[in-house]
């Protein structure tokens, strides 16, 4: 969380840590510690005033877009340097140890993990996708290869994993190497704020909701706005694109900016806080999510817990997320997805009216079941007091060996 206390909103991974730091939180000092890296040094113990202070900050600042958290952040990072000596203190505890790590982040260094479980900890990372691996098209330069490392240092060190769907479970497997790891599926929670339903719009909307990057299938939704524009003029609908700028954009972003056909038909928000995005989308025909790779898919599961229709990509993270309820597509079938989306900009849409009736069948993923998930998981890894004793998975050997610097040889 200290890297992302600058952002006006939160990505998915931002979000899985801040939950996991509030659900934390709540624990027993003696039964948590949290910490953070130092980019030369390692990890220190974070003191747990300081974290509560942090995740209030951030709540704030992603609900409602209230002050940032970086002096949070600020006072977080001053007193890392500090924590060492506290982190070491708790190694030498007797007793089990977990080091749980819920983000990506410092899994490209393994020695540094490797040290942990030379102090008697074990290792149970989330893995929220493989993408980078499977679509290295969609990265940043360099990405996949760190990605990979972050892979091999999971199928190397870890005792336990937690993945947020069967799918990406299925992509992580053959990385395993035949290992039985333990890997527990638990899907990712959603709490959509409260906001008042909004007064019917104008002129029909969409909602497109994402960082925008190659991926997140962008450019697709404006070239069928350019003939919406061309054809409807007008009375072509509206589509509002939230999420920041990522990478690899020029396209769409030269389409954002220097399209005079869109303009007017095409809004684009930046990063919004939680509140104007759930009323945006409360307003809206439909979520429009034509991406073409996902882990999970939170803004899926955000805007059908909100009531919002919603036409995704047929994949299998998002029919793990949406069940039968959105109208799944081929993300590179342009013809489906203008087809769609000028039957649900109609009043009497059909379609929308059916997925409106399959919503209430439909339950919001919740991040107390996500926990009691993971709790299980952690309960075979290290049997806690007062809860079913499983046996812990065998100690195994290292998948590739650590170099000197931490670099898988």
């Amino acid at each position: 969380m200290l890297a992302v206390a600058n952002r006006a909103a939160p990505t998915g991974i931002d979000r899985v840590e801040l939950a996991y730091a509030r659900r934390w939180s709540s624990e027993p000092a003696a039964n948590c510690t949290f910490i953070a890296e130092l980019p030369l040094i390692g990890f220190s113990a974070l003191p747990r005033g300081v974290v509560a202070e942090l995740v209030a900050a951030l709540e704030e600042a992603w609900l409602a877009g209230g002050r940032s958290a970086a002096a949070a952040a600020r006072r977080a990072r001053l007193a890392l340097p500090f924590g060492r000596s506290a982190l070491a203190e708790v190694l030498r505890r007797a007793g089990p140890k977990i080091f749980l790590l819920v983000s990506h982040r410092a899994l490209e260094r393994p020695a540094r993990i490797a040290a942990l479980r030379r102090h008697g900890c074990r290792f149970v990372p989330l893995i929220h996708d493989l993408i980078p691996l499977q679509h290295p098209e969609f990265a940043r330069a360099g990405h996949a290869d760190k990605h990979r490392q972050r892979i091999l240092t999971t199928a190397s060190l870890a005792d336990a994993i937690v993945v947020n769907s069967a799918a990406t479970g299925a992509e992580l497997k053959p990385w395993l190497r035949g290992c039985d790891t333990p890997i527990t599926v638990a899907p990712l929670g959603v709490t959509p704020p409260e906001v008042p339903q909004p007064p019917v719009a104008l002129r029909p909307y969409f909602v497109a909701l994402g960082t925008i990057e190659p991926r997140k299938n962008h450019l697709l939704l404006l070239n069928l706005w350019r003939q919406f524009a061309e054809k409807l003029g007008a009375n072509a609908p509206r589509l509002v694109v939230v999420g920041r700028r990522g990478w690899e954009n020029e396209n769409v972003l030269d389409m954002l900016e220097r399209c005079a056909a869109i303009d007017g038909l095409v809004r684009e928000t930046g990063a919004l806080p939680d509140r104007e995005v759930a009323s945006l989308l409360r307003g809206a025909r439909a979520l429009l999510f034509p991406s073409f790779a996902e882990g999970f898919g939170l803004p899926l599961a955000e805007a059908l817990a909100l009531g919002v229709p919603a036409v995704a990509s047929d994949l299998p993270a998002l029919r793990e997320v949406g069940g039968a309820v959105p109208d799944y597509l081929d993300p590179l079938d342009g013809a489906a997805w203008r087809a769609a989306a000028l039957d649900y900009a109609r009043p009497d849409s059909a379609a929308r009216r059916a997925q409106l009736g399959r919503l209430p069948a439909w339950a919001a993923p919740r991040w107390d079941a996500h926990f009691a998930a993971v709790d299980r998981l952690l309960d075979r890894v290290v049997p806690r007091p007062g809860v079913p004793r499983l046996p812990a998975p065998p100690v195994r050997e290292p998948a590739f060996a650590l170099g000197r610097d931490g670099a898988a040889t």
